[in-house]
């Protein structure tokens, strides 16, 4: 590999794809380090999802590629990919540094270092408080590492890695800076995200190797403790609103003060009428009616951060065995539930929505009997409700009440989603006759769907399948195909939502995209304006996407 002396349009691609590449091999440790402002576990995640939008962007652009559509290309995907405050904040260094690179068709050492202070300075003005100790920190220090490389003579390789050089340092120092991640003995995880780009810069530049993910285990962190951070108290607010707002610019300034009164973690980016607004608050209502009054929100999303946390908190405990051998961490409820999952994501939901032992399997992976028979045994419970959340399992799920002296009853869920909503009605204090009947009506409630690729040749009612078509399937069978993801989706949602469904909840899996996601996303919002959506990521194998249709 021979380093450039300056980057052309594809080394630019280049060098955000690696990113995006080495950003995803170390997203579960950057999720683990997330302990500020909440221990929520999702910062990697929001990165990664963020960084995905611009490579999508980016690999959809024609030959030959022109630093103009490269950079376009990534401040368009940027905005409206960002996910999270640390990929809003993401977006916006990803952003600064494309104003830079767009005025040249050859990136050198000046633009590069003026490119980063640029970043710099567009992140900081969108933050509301700005916070040290953070990613905004680390940045700032790559800015400064890469203009003393250059003011010194140095050539491109040399500034870039005078950047990470200096960004290394800082991401050290972070622990000095926030009392929350002293205690927690880590380093901020945005910042660690952040210094991952400049590795990968310094990997098209310089050639210099990229760093190897460490195991998720080895990483020790003490959460145990509540501290209180100084410049605001956005660990205490409950929920993370996020937006995209269209709005005329000159109204952003007010916009951001009312934010202002009503939470923190504050983030809002963009220009030119659209922006992606985020922030931390206890009033859902109040942030979303700030933008009514000077445009029109959309793609709304709302997450409970308190439920994240506690969902967080099992990843980090090891509470996510499928097995079923960790003890029982408070007294065994009158009625325990024990799922079918597959996949971390989809784990993680089942627990905050009081699951007590969750068993791995799925469409191609059955669990055994003993499984179940052993996840049952381990929740201590005299009453069991079984959730095989697939219709191959169900005959196994109802063999485990004549093998075990607990009673054990079975909720005919044939989805991961039908599983969700017969959680609904989950009351642990109740018996199980109360609770098999409630959970197994909330369940029937539910349309659910899915989309998954081929295996073979077959012909059906919806026309013929190709090895390799992607098809979408509901409880009827296959109800359409297509060679694209993104068209059979929209197809099926199409098919089966209509304007009295309010709500369409969207679980990703292995092989979806946030490029895809949010194509889905807006479809939803263009054709059925009336219809609420939310996304959680599932991870679940071979089905790129779950739909749950309320």
């Amino acid at each position: 590999m021979t380093t450039p002396a300056t980057l052309s349009p594809s080394d630019v691609r280049l060098v955000l794809s690696t990113y995006r590449d080495v950003l995803r091999s170390h997203q579960d440790v950057v999720n683990r380090l997330n302990v500020y402002p909440v221990p929520d576990g999702d910062t990697g995640t929001n990165m990664a999802l963020t960084i995905e939008s611009v490579v999508a962007g980016l690999e959809a652009l024609d030959e030959p590629l022109t630093m103009e559509g490269v950079c376009h290309a990534v401040s368009h995907g940027s905005l409206m990919g960002a996910r999270g405050n640390s990929g809003v904040i993401l977006s916006q260094l990803l952003r600064g540094m494309a104003e830079r690179f767009r005025e040249v068709e050859g990136v050198d050492a000046g633009v590069l270092a003026a490119a980063l202070a640029h970043a710099d300075d567009l992140a900081r003005k969108a933050v509301v408080r700005p916070i040290e100790g953070t990613i905004l920190s680390v940045a700032r220090a790559a800015a400064l590492g890469a203009s003393e490389a250059h003011e010194a003579g140095g050539d491109l390789a040399a500034t870039a890695e005078s950047a990470r050089s200096a960004a290394e340092v800082a991401l050290a120092y972070t622990p000095e800076q926030l009392p929350a991640l002293k205690q927690a003995g880590v380093v901020d995880s945005g910042g660690t995200g952040f210094l991952l780009l400049i590795d990968a810069l310094c990997h098209v530049t310089a050639e210099r190797p990229l760093p190897v993910a460490p195991a998720v285990d080895s990483i020790n962190v003490d959460v145990s403790g509540h501290v209180s951070h100084e410049a605001s108290d956005v660990g205490d607010l409950r929920y993370e609103v996020m937006y995209l707002l269209d709005a005329p610019d000159e109204a952003i300034a007010a916009f951001k003060e009312v934010w202002a009164g009503i939470g923190d973690s504050i983030v809002v980016v963009g220009g030119d009428g659209i922006f992606n607004c985020h922030i931390h608050t206890d009033d859902i209502g109040a942030s979303i009616e700030a933008a009514i009054q000077i445009g029109r929100p959309r793609d709304i999303r709302v997450t409970d951060l308190a439920e994240q946390v506690v969902e967080e908190k099992w990843v980090r405990e090891g509470a996510y065995e499928a097995e079923g051998s960790e003890e029982p961490s408070a007294p065994p409820a009158e009625t325990a539930v024990v799922a079918v999952v597959t996949g971390d994501g989809v784990g993680r939901i089942f627990r905050s929505l009081g699951v007590q032992r969750l068993v791995k399997g799925g469409q191609s992976m059955n669990p055994s009997t003993a499984e179940l028979v052993e996840a049952v045994e381990a929740t201590g419970s005299a009453n069991v409700i079984i959730l095989p959340n697939n219709k191959n399992i169900i005959p196994v799920a109802k063999q485990v009440d004549d093998l075990t002296g607990v009673t054990v009853s079975v909720v005919p869920t044939t989805s991961i989603v039908e599983g969700f909503a017969s959680l609904l009605s989950y009351d642990p204090s109740s018996d199980a006759a109360g609770n098999l009947s409630s959970m197994t009506d909330s369940a029937s409630a539910v349309i659910a769907a899915e989309v998954t690729q081929a295996v073979r040749d077959t012909e059906v009612e919806a026309g013929e399948v190709h090895e390799g078509d992607w098809i979408g399937l509901t409880g009827k069978g296959i109800v359409t195909i297509d060679e694209s993801l993104v068209v059979c989706a929209t197809r099926l949602l199409d098919s089966i939502v209509s304007d009295d469904h309010e709500l369409v909840t969207i679980i990703e899996g292995e092989g979806s995209t946030a490029a895809n996601t949010r194509r889905l996303s807006e479809w939803l919002g263009e054709e059925r304006p009336d219809v609420a959506v939310e996304v959680h990521h599932g991870g679940q194998p071979l089905y790129p996407y779950l739909f749950g249709i309320e």
